[in-house]
């Protein structure tokens, strides 16, 4: 199925200058620039293996693209209601689509693949966030937000949880007791998962076993997040009240404060992934870093 493409040739940009004291995260005088801001509500950045940048506009139904020449354009649409996404070592895309609540896996063709609709014959609530592990396995939350797209009006599954779709295309509950969890991470050797619980403020890590599932369960900071990722440090950015950036013991080391009601999201991107790229509110801004991001899982 073909989809119309529409192309945006990012022509202005509105830029602020971050604070004038010395980071040793971002670059010295970056300035956060304005990409784009006519969109309805943006989230779920994710990079591809040359450094493009796809983002979802959720209630338009819309998966766009930031090239590393600069030029933004429709990707996918309809897009399933898209919200997080990660790419794997092929440049799949992989998207929580949660029209339907649905997990899809989108080829270079834009070829659709339902990897997964429902959890032991029920339909999963609404996946958000998700990550491909170095095997090919998938970890993503699956809380309960009413859509105004929806006719349900309550959850199919009684509690939120984190799950697990296997490289075989088993899935699996891998994490339990949280309220409402949202934004998820793992380390690019596979051995750390973090999870935010963002209703009760709080994010955890997780140690990842070979099979799979999670163990040692740890609190790493007291704040939830909507959104996560980690730069090449191992540091933890967390998104809500703009951008917070902790160190891998858990200790703030930096605030991105960003001028919009709410930022949902955040991935280093550009080809030499040294661009951290935000999904607030209606728009989309990016911010040059003195250090780049993590490693894909799969690199």
């Amino acid at each position: 199925m073909k989809y119309l493409l529409i192309l945006f040739v990012v022509s202005s940009v509105t830029s602020q200058k971050i604070a004038a004291q010395v980071s040793t995260i971002v670059a010295k005088d970056a300035q956060l620039i304005k990409i784009a801001d006519h969109f309805e509500f943006t989230e779920g950045p994710a990079v591809d293996s040359r450094g493009n940048v796809y983002f979802t506009d959720q209630p338009n139904n819309q998966i766009l693209k930031w090239s590393v020449d600069g030029e933004l354009e429709i990707f996918l649409t309809p897009s399933g209601r898209a919200n997080g996404l990660y790419f794997d070592a092929e440049d799949n895309l992989y998207a929580c689509a949660d029209a339907l609540g649905q997990l899809w896996k989108i080829d270079t063709d834009k070829n659709i693949e339902v990897l997964l609709k429902d959890f032991q014959g029920t339909r999963l609530n609404g996946p958000n966030d998700l990550w491909v592990d170095p095997k090919g396995g998938v970890y993503f939350t699956d809380p309960f937000y009413q859509r105004p797209y929806w006719q349900h009006t309550a959850p199919y599954l009684s509690s939120n949880h984190v799950y697990y779709l296997s490289p075989t295309g088993v899935v699996s509950t891998v994490a339990t007791g949280l309220e409402q969890p949202n934004g998820i991470i793992g380390t690019p050797d596979g051995s750390l998962l973090y999870v935010a619980d963002i209703d009760g403020q709080m994010t955890y890590s997780y140690q990842i076993e070979a099979d799979g599932n999670l163990s040692n369960k740890r609190p790493f900071v007291a704040m939830g997040s909507d959104g996560m990722t980690l730069d090449a440090q191992g540091n933890v950015y967390l998104t809500g009240d703009g951008v917070s950036i902790f160190d891998a013991k858990g200790k703030k080391i930096e605030q991105i404060n960003i001028d919009e009601p709410w930022t949902a999201n955040v991935t280093y991107g550009g080809p030499d992934r040294d661009i951290l790229f935000i999904t607030a509110s209606k728009a989309i801004y990016q911010l040059k870093m003195e250090i780049k991001g993590a490693s894909q899982s799969y690199k």
